[in-house]
């Protein structure tokens, strides 16, 4: 990959080095804050009162990271996974200024931790900086992620802007509001990350998101895409990574619960019912307890596609295949002896490794 990523002969990728070890904080999130689902906070988070021998803030419990050999396990297998990606699409090189978006849901955090845990032993140097949205959605907590990255000790900014409200009153009622919350807030993100030299903009998505995007795409859009590690934004200013496109959701749950962030759930658009996506999730739920692997097997297939086998003609030349049949024929016969018989009529099948029904 080049000796950005790998750095020097013999020096270490995103993949290598020891497992950072990072320690964690729980703001006091007070009763506004409903528990989600399993990756809640418990009562260790309750206020504590300054510490004066360590100086720890008011509303703030300092505790100890997991030492279980499980979660050593889990969190070298996350980075691991990670740094794959990285390397496997250059999400991350020399001197990258990477916005971190924060949202304070299970995914974001698990990112902007792992990303710090390999920040430590990469081969390259780059800045990580958190960004939260503010939405001014009623009964936000809007201390929590301040508290929460102010004693972790990691460089953040906090974007205030209304958009709850344009969103409630542009979409109807009972109407699903995804579509138009994902474009405010990504206005809003962009704008922050042209005014302060960001040069990666990473977000929080992993591999079944990725899936339930596949689905979403082909069943109510008509077309075979999905969300990739890696892309240049619409204006062409702006890269977008999603460094935890190889990570299975439920890894990101367990890592969650045994990291215990405060999460803030979401009642904007990601709770409300009927949507699609959770519909399609639900699907490959039931895919998966039935068929362990599927899941894995069809984001596999995304890194491996055969345009010549699809129905794009604008993505495989189907008009040239003529042209392209009559330059071989034209070769069998130059490289016909003199006098012989027809070498293409009478040549052996060559074997293309394919199956039978592959053929056709």
């Amino acid at each position: 990959m080049g000796g950005l990523l790998h750095g020097a002969a013999g020096s270490k990728s995103f993949r290598s080095g020891p497992i950072g070890q990072l320690t964690e904080y729980g703001p006091a999130l007070g009763e506004n804050v409903n528990r989600h689902k399993n990756l809640s906070l418990d009562p260790v988070f309750a206020p504590a009162a300054t510490d004066p021998a360590t100086g720890d803030a008011p509303g703030h419990r300092v505790f100890q990271p997991s030492t279980s050999r499980t979660f050593k396990r889990l969190q070298a297998r996350l980075r691991g996974l990670v740094g794959k990606a990285i390397e496997d699409f250059r999400m991350i090189e020399e001197g990258d200024r990477v916005m971190v978006c924060l949202s304070g849901g299970k995914d974001s955090y698990t990112l902007l931790d792992v990303l710090l845990s390999l920040q430590r032993s990469a081969p390259v140097r780059f800045d990580l900086v958190a960004v939260n949205l503010d939405q001014k959605q009623p009964g936000f907590p809007v201390h929590v992620l301040p508290d929460y990255l102010t004693a972790l000790g990691v460089s953040f900014h906090v974007i205030e802007q209304d958009t709850y409200r344009v969103v409630k009153r542009v979409i109807p009622e009972g109407r699903t509001m995804c579509s138009l919350c994902s474009r405010l807030r990504r206005g809003a993100l962009y704008r922050y990350a042209s005014e302060n030299g960001i040069t990666k903009v990473a977000l929080g998505h992993h591999r079944d998101d990725i899936v339930e995007t596949l689905f979403l795409n082909m069943f109510f859009g008509g077309r075979l895409k999905t969300m990739p590690p890696k892309l240049l934004s619409e204006d062409g200013r702006h890269i977008v990574i999603r460094p935890m496109a190889y990570v299975p959701e439920r890894e990101i749950e367990r890592y969650a619960r045994a990291r215990q962030f405060p999460i803030i759930p979401c009642t904007l658009c990601g709770s409300q019912q009927h949507l699609q996506r959770g519909i399609v999730k639900k699907m490959l739920t039931d895919w998966e307890r039935e068929f362990p692997g599927r899941t894995e097997a069809i984001f596999s297939s995304l890194g491996n596609v055969t345009t010549s086998h699809l129905a794009d003609p604008q993505a495989f030349d189907f008009g040239g295949l003529e042209a392209r049949r009559a330059a071989v024929v034209a070769a069998l016969q130059l490289a016909a002896p003199a006098g012989g018989e027809d070498t293409a009529a009478n040549a052996t099948p060559i074997s293309s490794g394919r199956e039978p029904w592959e053929e056709l």
